[in-house]
């Protein structure tokens, strides 16, 4: 394994202050998405469980009852994304993170909806479940679709795709996985390049700065639409775990 890919914990800082992997913003929650979580979280939700109260990653193949390739999805939001790829390929497990708790709640309901038990949601944190509940090597494939571009520059640090969570996104991938982020903000994507061609481990699949038209597994995202309404160019960007 290269040595940089080793296991660190990883904490953006801002002063003294931790930098998450996300801002609360919660907005309504309704009757219908508090019913989701009270009665169809035990279906579809994993609780985080604190490294010291559980010791070692979860193991996955448990939780769905087989073994068959696992793709993440970082910031879900709504959940059409997620919901979209699990109804056309049943073959793979799903993972998704999101701390939106109204967009946990809609996204329950479409799952139950949909009867998709190949799908399990976190609410929670992104960075430490990365950290503690995943284990190195053990995915095929993580999406991050449309993260909060943070566009004043002098917000920039807060965005996401910084060089540690890189690296560790690319631990946690299995060699000849993948990482596919989309962007409508091309000077997220310009530091995207930046930190993810940087990264030990990662490939860019188009080729250097290289990005590829919206693959046929992600669906256009009501983010996207308001993106090229207001002229915003998209940008996938796809890259693989190598040796």
């Amino acid at each position: 394994m290269i040595e940089s890919l080793q296991k660190k914990p990883y904490t953006q800082q801002e002063g003294r202050r931790n930098v998450r992997s996300f801002v609360l913003r919660q907005g309504r929650f309704t009757p219908a998405q508090q019913r989701a979580f009270d009665e169809l979280w035990p279906r579809f939700g994993l609780d985080y469980i604190p490294p010291e109260n559980r010791g070692t990653p979860r193991d996955f193949d448990a939780v769905f009852g087989r073994h068959a390739p696992r793709v993440l999805e970082i910031g879900f939001g709504n959940g059409e994304a997620l919901r979209f790829a699990a109804g056309h390929d049943p073959t793979r497990d799903y993972i998704g993170i999101e701390v939106h708790a109204p967009g946990v709640g809609r996204l329950l309901n479409a799952l139950a909806e949909d009867g998709s038990d190949h799908v399990r949601l976190y609410h929670h944190d992104a960075v430490e479940v990365l950290d503690n509940d995943i284990a190195d090597g053990s995915l095929d494939e993580v999406r991050i679709y449309f993260p909060d571009p943070w566009h004043k520059k002098r917000h920039n640090k807060r965005r996401l795709l910084q060089p540690g969570f890189a690296a560790l996104l690319a631990r946690k991938l299995a060699v000849g996985g993948r990482l596919h982020l989309a962007t409508d903000w091309q000077d997220y994507a310009e530091q995207m390049w930046d930190v993810l061609d940087a990264t030990v481990g990662l490939r860019n699949q188009a080729g250097a700065r290289g990005h590829v038209a919206r693959p046929p597994w992600r669906p256009q995202t009501h983010f996207e639409s308001r993106g090229q309404r207001l002229g915003h160019e998209v940008f996938d960007l796809l890259y693989e775990r190598i040796d």
